[in-house]
């Protein structure tokens, strides 16, 4: 758990991914993207899915989990429409990828449209490197694909 400005970054629960969605479009804005957000993340992979709480409201969130293979997904980040700016997105970020690393990751990845320059532009500033990949999402549907390195564990070499 991270606190900072009178914000607490922690694992989401259930009430707090239907806040979320209840205030979707201040974290997405005209883009309905309510269909990626699934209760089973919160639901079966709480530590990796977590909320920047503040007195007012959720003003951030990561969804994500850990694959078998070591790699710590995004599947969402979002920060509140009033937290945009203020350095959240990093901090949620970084949160993440300390609590993917308690789950045995050893990188990060996430996918965006080819057309969402803000997420790529976010994703390069945190150290990401990014690959279009054709097909990815299916025929003749190319993503972004962001990966990263996590550093090792402290004795690890």
């Amino acid at each position: 758990m991270i606190a900072a400005m009178g914000m607490q970054i922690a694992p989401a629960d259930i009430a707090d991914f239907h806040q979320v969605l209840t205030d979707h479009a201040r974290y997405w804005g005209e883009r309905d993207l309510r269909s990626l957000h699934l209760a089973a993340m919160v639901q079966e992979f709480g530590p990796t899915c977590l909320v920047a709480r503040a007195e007012d409201g959720i003003r951030g969130y990561v969804f994500g989990f850990v694959t078998p293979e070591g790699t710590g997904y995004a599947h969402l980040i979002a920060t509140r429409d009033d937290a945009r700016s203020t350095g959240l997105g990093r901090r949620l970020y970084a949160a993440f990828a300390e609590a993917a690393a308690r789950q045995g990751a050893r990188r990060l990845k996430a996918i965006t449209s080819v057309t969402n320059t803000g997420s790529i532009a976010f994703h390069r500033r945190l150290g990401f490197e990014v690959r279009i990949v054709d097909d990815y999402n299916g025929p003749g549907l190319a993503m972004a694909v962001f990966a990263r390195d996590l550093p090792a564990p402290e004795g690890v070499p």
